[in-house]
């Protein structure tokens, strides 16, 4: 799971506990006005799937953690639960995509979607 905090236009997903040592990452920033949509997806697939993990865990239907391309995309992923899980997709940035797990996903998705209307100028 994930706590995601935004501070100065930029979005600071912390990854937490036991997660870090699976993603191998303890967290990923963004700026805000690198992401293109937020939306929860309490149907993500933890499952088996197509793509590289370089560096990360998967144990299908368990946990899907750390770095992955996928169909040509650099995606960040950090699940447990697919009920509770957002996606950000982003554009010009190290990653194309976040699929994260989160505590409340409507309060997050409500959060980000605030902090990108913000950054427009």
């Amino acid at each position: 799971m994930v706590e995601i905090r935004i501070a100065g236009g930029t979005v600071s997903v912390e990854v937490m506990g036991w997660h870090k040592l699976w993603a191998l990452r303890g967290r990923v920033e963004v700026p805000v006005r690198h992401i293109t949509a937020v939306r929860a997806d309490p149907d993500v697939s933890i499952g088996w799937g197509r793509g590289v993990r370089l560096p990360g865990t998967h144990v299908p239907g368990r946990i899907k953690a750390g770095t992955y391309y996928e169909g040509g995309r650099k995606v960040f992923w950090d699940v447990t639960r697919p009920a509770r899980a957002i996606v950000v997709d982003l554009s010009d940035d190290r990653y194309d995509r976040l699929v994260v797990e989160v505590e409340d996903p409507a309060a997050a998705v409500t959060r980000l979607q605030d902090a990108v209307r913000r950054a427009v100028p």
